[in-house]
């Protein structure tokens, strides 16, 4: 998933009037914009999931606030938000998947263990996930 990719997607969802889906490719398009506009560079596939990770941490965030002050109206649209955008998430790895690829690793030294899920799996797994599990291990 790119920049374009998601234009593309909100162009789409603005045809079907799909407010909300709009509504939440506006925040994860802005955050990349502002990236890109900082002098980073080319945008990469992990910024795009990065992108998406914190405006999908920002939503549940507000989503929890709405919910406290009994916005009914406005956790459905979170909801639907929320939805819109985890659909452009990968698949993040299961505790088994993260054990085995722990296990297969010759030097499980945290440091190590964290540089290496960093470097191979980023955007694809909890690192705090990581760490727990290595903890167990």
């Amino acid at each position: 998933m790119t920049l374009a990719d998601l234009k593309k997607e909100k162009i789409e969802a603005m045809k079907r009037h799909d407010k909300d889906s709009v509504t939440a490719l506006n925040v994860v398009i802005s955050k990349l914009m502002l990236l890109e506009k900082s002098g980073k560079g080319d945008i990469t596939e992990l910024d795009v999931v990065q992108a998406i990770q914190k405006a999908e941490k920002e939503l549940l965030e507000e989503r929890e606030g709405f919910l406290k002050a009994g916005r009914e109206e406005t956790v459905a649209a979170l909801d639907l938000q929320l939805e819109c955008i985890r659909k452009y998430l990968p698949k993040m790895l299961s505790e088994e998947e993260i054990t085995k690829v722990i296990l297969g690793l010759t030097d499980r030294a945290v440091p190590t263990v964290m540089r290496y899920f960093r470097d191979n799996y980023a955007g694809k797994c909890d690192m705090k996930q990581v760490s727990e599990i290595l903890k167990k291990i």
